[in-house]
């Protein structure tokens, strides 16, 4: 029997996930980007003009040929370009800087400089003013957060193994995403409530609130990771691993992927498959708060009230789903989620024309697939990567999921431009989905034993 970490230890370790989980809820998806950076905020004043009344639902086919509508649909699309952007970069990078860990031992460090730079870019959201001029700037600083935040998964991921045993894998994974998705909550409820309070008569013009929003997702990042800083020791460096230059680097992964094909078939075939569902349940973070807001007419309350109300469900359904995965296997509880995720979202865009009760029946439904089929892939690959490289290998899982994140925002930007309207977006998204189900229905991955 191997022994249990300490406590301590592990809940500072998943408490990493309630520190950077404000980025994911309230910067990416159901607020920041969703509510300013994809609003008539960066639009020209004249076109902005246009739905002074706020009466248009850019769902609609007769609303949709608006110049309005049609200027939404390209920061839409545009902010899917900047993502593909950034998925490249993750594509680059991940890999690399997790077979640097691995081989120096320094996974921990890692975690906590990509953390560092994950709050100063969230601070700098601060200087995005609404002014069309500074969309790039605000999707830009956005992007290179999604990067950090990859980075800083990479070796995060990794020392899941360090911080559980092969009979509580599952559960301490899932407690890590459950505590990532009640950190959404509370972070959440604190927006609406400022809001209630009109932010105690401060002036909120020129997006004040969103860039204070930005600010205090910040300080929320750096005071819930100091328990990982202070509680979770470093890595031990693998004596198997080789240390080089950074360009060499690029050599050594490429001998390791042919070798992991060779050697650990399953663990190869399995980082195709991931890549690809993994990347639609990026792509329904990403841009669920888009649709919301732009082809449901949701309020500003209303896309925050539905962020609450998905993070609790995804919350709950997190942690309960981590001890299926040690009983059942990580590969029943993503297939089941996967089949949810395609079905709800189908639901959603086939029966759009019900309004808002269809996109929150479908969110609720989709939320409680998301959370497990994250936790449970992270899991599962823990199981079946060879020993001492795990930082190398969950870059590479970074690399052909979260990065092939430019499936997602391609697929989106596509679609949204070919038809002309946001809510094309949506079939998108369940393409990437139902392939990567597919892939993964066709992968052999070793029988599992139940805790």
């Amino acid at each position: 029997m191997e022994p249990e970490a300490p406590r301590t230890r592990v809940w500072s370790w998943a408490l990493w996930d309630w520190a950077t989980q404000p980025f994911n809820s309230v910067i990416l998806t159901f607020v920041f980007v969703p509510l300013y950076l994809a609003s008539p905020s960066f639009l020209p004043a004249d076109i902005a003009a246009q739905n002074a009344d706020g009466a248009l639902v850019c769902s609609r086919a007769a609303d949709a040929a608006t110049e309005y509508c049609r200027g939404l649909s390209r920061l839409a699309e545009w902010y899917g370009w900047v993502g593909f952007a950034a998925g490249i970069a993750i594509l680059l990078l991940a890999p690399v800087l997790g077979q640097r860990a691995d081989a120096a031992g320094s996974k921990k460090r890692w975690v906590v400089a990509a953390t560092a730079m994950l709050a100063l870019l969230q601070f700098g959201l601060f200087f995005v003013g609404s002014d069309p001029m500074h969309f790039w700037l605000g999707a830009a600083l956005v992007a290179l957060g999604s990067v950090s935040s990859e980075i800083a998964n990479v070796s995060y991921n990794a020392m899941l193994v360090e911080v559980s045993t092969p009979k509580t894998i599952g559960r301490v994974s899932g407690l890590g995403w459950g505590l990532g998705y009640i950190g959404g909550i509370f972070a959440l409820v604190i927006v609406v409530a400022l809001n209630q309070l009109d932010w105690f008569g401060l002036d909120v013009a020129d997006g004040l609130a969103y860039r204070l929003i930005a600010v205090g997702a910040a300080v929320w990042t750096v005071l819930f990771a100091l328990p990982f800083v202070f509680n979770v020791p470093e890595s031990p460096a693998h004596e198997g691993r080789p240390r080089v230059g950074f360009l060499h680097s690029y050599a050594v992964l490429a001998r390791d992927v042919a070798a992991l094909f060779r050697e650990h078939r399953p663990t190869f075939w399995f980082l195709i498959a991931s890549a690809v569902y993994r990347d639609g349940l990026a792509g329904v973070f990403a841009f669920g708060g888009v649709l919301a807001a732009v082809s449901f007419g949701f309020t500003s309350n209303e896309v925050i009230m539905f962020g609450i109300a998905l993070n609790l469900v995804a919350g709950v359904s997190t942690i309960v789903a981590g001890r299926l995965d040690d009983r059942f296997g990580a590969r029943a509880v993503i297939v089941a989620a996967l089949c949810i995720l395609v079905a709800s979202t189908l639901f959603v865009f086939f029966f759009r024309e019900g309004g808002k009760t269809v996109f929150w029946v479908g969110g609720i439904i989709l939320s409680a697939a998301v959370g497990p089929a994250q936790a449970s892939s992270r899991s599962l690959l823990a199981r079946v990567t060879p020993a001492g490289m795990q930082g190398e290998v969950f870059g590479l899982f970074a690399t052909t999921g979260r990065v092939m994140s430019f499936l997602s925002p391609l697929l989106w930007s596509l679609f949204i431009a070919a038809f002309g309207a946001t809510h094309f977006g949506i079939l998108g998204l369940a393409i990437v989905l139902a392939v990567g189900l597919a892939l993964l229905l066709l992968v052999r991955l070793p029988r599992h034993e139940r805790a």
